[in-house]
């Protein structure tokens, strides 16, 4: 089941299927991937309850191992739709007993996509019902078209920056990473960039960037206040890149598989909730 949210110059439609946005327009424009199944067959999947992968798919807490796939599982999962507006939806996803089989923490997620004026703001809304402490990890995957490809676009920094970017091996972070400029505040995307996978950048002290297409002028702007880590990826020769805001991280080459020891990880006290937040802004 699709919800559509409009406010006269926004047009988001989000499934329940994993609460992902499939659409966002503005003016008949259409900024998101088409979810092309041949290509890449999401357009914005939400990663929970981690980001990237884990070591051998694998972790051990309290003394007992679990299997986890990468990103985690709501973005396959049917959440419900617990509040609309003709603005605002928030979808939600409650812990059962099938995912306590593979992350052993009882909470309940939500979704929340607001509009206001030509913004889309996003909240992962986290609540603890476990009898202890929560360790989780949440981010965004959001694909935006790119016509013509991406190597007509470049992606722009709110502040000078030294791209480091941490290097892929498989699903887990080498703990080495490449130069893709020093005190630099424009990134022209390249697909050599991707022919391995993402560029992962873990220490950014930008909490903003903007897509730019370098030929028509249109831009997507990006605002990630809450989030520590930002990733672009996309396919080598697709007509799309990934914008991905993350409060998290995969699990490093040398991790011990120790939930508890993951980096980047959020902690939530017994019955406590959290939000984070980020705005996609046309």
């Amino acid at each position: 089941m699709n919800a559509v949210i409009s406010n006269g110059i926004l047009t988001a439609t989000a499934s329940t299927r994993g609460a992902e946005l499939i659409g966002l327009k503005k003016g008949g424009r259409e900024v998101l991937w088409s979810g092309d199944p041949a290509v890449w067959g999401f357009h914005a999947p939400i990663l929970f309850p981690i980001c990237g992968g884990l070591k051998d798919d694998k972790f051990l807490y309290s003394g007992k191992e679990y299997t986890l796939q990468k990103h985690g599982y709501v973005r396959t999962t049917e959440f419900e739709i617990e509040s609309k507006t003709d603005a605002s939806v928030t979808f939600l996803h409650r812990s059962d007993e099938t995912t306590l089989k593979s992350y052993p923490f009882r909470y309940e997620f939500r979704v929340i996509y607001t509009l206001s004026g030509s913004d889309l703001r996003v909240d992962y809304r986290v609540k603890n019902l476990s009898e202890g402490e929560m360790l989780f990890s949440v981010g965004a995957h959001e694909g935006f078209a790119c016509p013509g490809g991406i190597e007509d676009y470049s992606v722009l920094f709110e502040t000078a920056e030294n791209l480091d970017s941490t290097i892929l091996v498989g699903n887990l972070l080498a703990r080495e990473t490449r130069d893709l400029g020093q005190g630099v505040t424009e990134l022209p995307l390249k697909y050599e960039y991707f022919a391995v996978d993402a560029q992962v950048f873990l220490n950014l002290r930008s909490r903003s960037v903007t897509l730019l297409n370098r030929k028509t002028g249109d831009r997507v702007g990006l605002d990630f206040p809450d989030h520590g880590a930002f990733l672009l990826w996309t396919k080598p020769g697709a007509n799309y890149i990934c914008l991905e805001p993350w409060c998290g991280c995969p699990d490093f080459v040398d991790s011990d598989g120790r939930l508890e020891h993951k980096e980047m990880t959020i902690r939530l006290n017994r019955k406590e909730e959290t939000t984070r937040s980020h705005t996609i802004r046309l």
